[in-house]
């Protein structure tokens, strides 16, 4: 999974770059170990406020396989992902989300909601928490420093 969430760190660094609060996702095969789809987020070039690295990373996969059931693949992402990514994740069917730093303000996950959770939810993906946490915090938190 390292592997994986150093590219999902780059997706993030790039989303930096843009201007974009640094969360970078990847959708990969662990059948195949193919990458599926690779997003940074995008929300403010966007000008969509659902343009989350988790939401353009599964739109990305979802037109490449030709179907919104992403079932059995593996979401890799830098940050614990909200209550509407959680939604999309359970709807899309992914297999595994594996998530870098926890995030106690806006997650949904482990934080808030605990969407999976809940009685409504209808697909829970197998969850690991932590990978590269303190790289992806440590992202995050030099960001929201360079612009205070």
């Amino acid at each position: 999974m390292t592997a994986l969430m150093a590219l999902a760190l780059e997706e993030a660094r790039a989303a930096a770059a843009r201007g974009e609060i640094p969360v970078g996702a990847v959708i990969a095969d662990p059948a195949t170990g193919e990458i599926v789809a690779c997003a940074g987020n995008g929300p403010v070039g966007a000008h969509d406020p659902t343009a989350h690295a988790e939401i353009v990373a599964m739109r990305l996969a979802a037109e490449k396989l030709g179907n919104y059931r992403l079932t059995d693949l593996t979401l890799v992402v830098t940050l614990e992902p909200c209550a509407m990514c959680a939604g999309a994740i359970s709807l899309a069917r992914i297999g595994r989300l594996v998530f870098g730093a926890s995030d106690p303000k806006g997650g949904a996950v482990i934080h808030g909601g605990r969407f999976f959770e809940q009685p409504t939810c209808h697909w829970r993906p197998a969850v690991e928490g932590g990978v590269l946490a303190e790289e992806s915090a440590q992202l995050l938190r030099g960001f929201f420093k360079a612009r205070r």
